[in-house]
């Protein structure tokens, strides 16, 4: 699909974080001739000025919305009203001036963490409001939730092509391995390469072990938004994942393997174990734009490792 890109100005919000470093990428790769990325130091989306002007230096036709401020269980549970209140805002935001701009089509970025916390299991874009989101990251699920009923409300209103796609957990090389912040994989990871490094013989990890969790990796997910921008034009909402479940037991025991740890892991039962499962029905991406995860866990963990090594190994 190069030719959709290849006349397409486009805006990516968080296009310096994680996931929208690939994203950029990956525009790049498909011939977009102009990728415009905010950065915070110039552009606080938080405030109406900072994207009023951002949409007046970008004049993009397409807007891929990834900003967001996001963390770890300890980071949602710290910040919950920095996280609702500046999701809520940046988002809310940036959609009501795509649409005063005349953008052409918005793609907006939501979060697993806006299921319901006892959402059956596979989740189904159909149950989305059949619940309240699991108490540690309610506000950030819900704020981001909210861009889909904006998305809704401005389509039926509007006009406006905006759609909405909720991506599980991510991972990968270039993730945030700061453990302050992290999420499971980067802190795991972590954990095992610095007490192989220090010769400690154990890893305290937060929780039971016994919730699960679904994981997509960073690349896969790029490749599905860019599917989506190209495809997908309508209402509903679409996950992005891989369909398969993992318990953070077994993870931790995946990643030791291939870190080489060889300690004990103490389950820190004090700390909470978040969601109890999380497994997305992927259907509706197969169908709607042909989205199917291609990386395994297994070897989305190994480069994510070697990644992480090299750093460390950069750094003396």
């Amino acid at each position: 699909m190069e030719s959709f890109w290849h006349d397409k100005r486009v805006l990516v919000t968080g296009g310096d974080g994680f996931l929208g470093g690939y994203v950029v990428e990956r525009l790049k790769q498909r011939g977009c001739p102009e990728v415009f990325v905010p950065h915070i130091s110039h552009y606080n989306l938080v405030e109406m000025e900072a994207c009023q002007r951002v949409y007046a230096d970008a004049r993009p036709d397409l807007v891929i919305h990834l900003a967001a401020v996001v963390g770890g269980i300890g980071a949602n549970r710290a910040n919950p009203g920095k996280f609702f209140y500046e999701n809520l805002m940046m988002g809310a935001q940036m959609m009501e001036q795509a649409r005063l701009f005349g953008v052409k089509k918005f793609v907006a970025l939501g979060t697993v963490c806006a299921y319901p916390k006892f959402t059956p299991v596979p989740f189904r874009e159909e149950d989305l409001w059949d619940g309240y989101p699991e108490e540690t990251n309610a506000p950030y699920g819900l704020a981001k939730k909210m861009l889909l009923v904006q998305a809704q409300a401005y389509r039926q209103q509007y006009g406006f092509h905006a759609i909405f796609l909720l991506p599980v957990n991510l991972y990968g090389p270039r993730d945030n391995f700061d453990l302050e912040a992290s999420h499971v994989i980067p802190a795991l990871i972590h954990k095992c390469l610095e007490a192989i490094r220090e010769g400690r013989r154990e890893i305290v990890v937060w929780g039971s072990g016994e919730a699960t969790r679904e994981f997509l990796y960073v690349e896969d997910c790029a490749d599905g938004i860019l599917l989506a921008a190209e495809h997908y034009d309508k209402p509903e909402p679409v996950n992005l994942g891989v369909g398969f479940e993992i318990s953070i037991r077994d993870l931790a025991g995946l990643i030791t393997k291939l870190t080489g740890f060889q300690g004990e892991i103490i389950w820190d039962l004090s700390k909470p174990d978040g969601q109890p499962r999380r497994r997305l029905d992927t259907s509706r991406a197969k169908r709607e734009f042909g989205f199917a995860a291609e990386v395994s866990l297994e070897e989305g963990l190994r480069r994510t490792i070697e990644w992480y090594r090299s750093q460390g190994r950069s750094r003396g």
